[in-house]
């Protein structure tokens, strides 16, 4: 489900094309300025650390994002953010995508604990992290994104999936 997103991929989305190999959601993944954004996000992550962004993907289509929001450092923690195209809401394709980023980072040991921030009314977005044993642990305001819900999770908590 999680392929590596790619800087040609961030390309052709940014176009407002499915990157090559793969059919686009309908409607799209997110507005170009959003994609732009995340496109420099991981590049520069990559700087010093990869993967940094991923391509949510079932049955060849492209149908959410999901990326770190920073480089892990000497503690081995990352933000992550993750969205998912408006057409595959409520289908558990980021519960999926979020369980796949977990297993990654439990046999890849270069991250220990994932962070994420929800906005407070986003219940979708609260089960999703639930589901992947994270905790809420506090919150905080934004200046763009208003009253936001803060999450914590050990990656090693809970086992490697088959």
């Amino acid at each position: 489900m999680l392929i590596e997103a790619e800087d040609r991929h961030f390309a052709a989305l940014i176009a407002g094309e499915a990157p090559a190999g793969f059919r686009l959601a309908e409607a799209g993944i997110e507005t170009p300025e959003i994609l732009t954004m995340l496109r420099g996000l991981a590049a520069r992550i990559r700087e010093s650390f990869s993967p940094a962004a991923w391509m949510m993907v079932e049955d060849g289509e492209l149908v959410g994002l999901c990326s770190l929001l920073n480089a892990p450092g000497a503690d081995k923690a990352c933000a992550i953010g993750y969205g998912v195209a408006a057409s595959h809401r409520r289908r558990g394709v980021a519960t999926r995508a979020i369980a796949e980023l977990l297993d990654w980072a439990r046999r890849d040991q270069q991250i220990l604990t994932f962070t994420a921030e929800t906005v407070v009314d986003n219940r979708p977005s609260h089960r999703v992290l639930e589901a992947n044993g994270f905790h809420l642990i506090g919150g905080r305001t934004d200046p763009e994104d208003g009253d936001l819900f803060c999450w914590h999770c050990d990656v090693n908590a809970r086992p490697v999936a088959d």
